[in-house]
């Protein structure tokens, strides 16, 4: 909760006050914020409307992360992240992090999940601004995607496991809740993947084109509830939005997937959960696990 001592010279309408204060507060949060009763002028809820003046006291119950969204500081953009990246496994080669839903893993907002990692570097005093190389991501996850995903922390570490995953030598599981239970319930689905650059999404087709690649997915059946079932998937290739659209082109679409036809949207139900690999300085064998995510789809298979 945030408490706020109006100073201004002359009345000031709340709505415009508070958007002075933080920036980030736009027309449309500041209903929202109302509607739920997040917002106390003088201990009651008052209009946007109303004038507020020197002395009076205004009570938001509003996040902070959205009430400095906008506040950025100087510098690059992994500065203003809003965090540090939830580290899994640290050394001096690498790190493995563990991604949430709805987070991209790079572009050009401030918030992404490289962005996390340079920040949690950063504070660790492993990296700053002017340092040559850059910490890089070895492999990606959609935006939907939650889960593992290495970064590396040296060029010789970012070249190795660029090659080995190239060479299928990096063992990536994920868990999926799907609609419908695929038949049968382990299985090995091929097929080529198409890349419809119009539409942004890509296409299963079972015979060879121009420009298809072929897939390869691996899937176990690990528990039913009701029309769901939850699935362990291993990644023999990994090609855009290959587990997505291979399920969903047999009728059993991910939950929460609208893109790829689920009728119940949301946080799509695909969780990156284990990886395996041979670790880049010793040759060891190393292997990271996670629970199951919260979520909606998810709490029918919590034990």
């Amino acid at each position: 909760m945030k408490i706020l001592k109006v100073k201004c010279l002359a009345p000031t309408r709340l709505d415009n006050y508070l958007m002075q204060q933080y920036p980030a507060l736009n027309p449309g949060r500041l209903n929202k914020a109302l509607r739920e009763n997040k917002i106390k002028l003088n201990g009651k809820k008052q209009p946007l409307s109303t004038r507020v003046m020197a002395g009076d006291e205004i009570k938001l119950f509003i996040l902070d992360e959205v009430l400095d969204a906008d506040r950025r500081v100087d510098g690059p953009a992994w500065k203003n992240a809003r965090g540090p990246a939830q580290v899994i496994y640290d050394c001096p080669q690498i790190l493995v992090v563990n991604k949430p839903a709805g987070l991209a893993v790079d572009g050009p907002e401030d918030d992404t999940l490289l962005n996390r990692a340079l920040l949690y570097l950063n504070q660790q005093g492993e990296y700053k601004e002017n340092d040559l190389y850059t910490p890089a991501l070895c492999h990606r996850l959609d935006t939907g995607t939650s889960g593992l995903v290495i970064v590396a922390k040296t060029p010789e570490a970012e070249e190795l496991f660029l090659a080995a995953i190239k060479n299928r030598e990096v063992k990536k599981t994920y868990l999926c809740v799907t609609f419908g239970r695929p038949m049968p319930p382990d299985a090995t689905l091929g097929g080529y993947l198409l890349k419809d650059a119009d539409r942004g999404i890509v296409k299963i087709v079972e015979d060879k084109q121009p420009g298809a690649k072929d897939v390869e997915t691996r899937y176990e059946t690990i528990a039913v509830s009701g029309r769901l079932a939850l699935l362990k998937v291993q990644l023999i290739t990994g090609r855009t939005h290959q587990i997505r659209v291979q399920f969903a082109s047999r009728k059993h679409p991910l939950a929460g997937d609208g893109k790829y036809g689920s009728r119940v949207k949301g946080s799509i139900a695909l969780q990156s959960c284990g990886l395996q690999f041979l670790h880049p300085e010793t040759g060891k064998p190393m292997a990271f696990t996670l629970p199951l995510p919260e979520g909606a789809f998810w709490k029918p298979f919590e034990e």
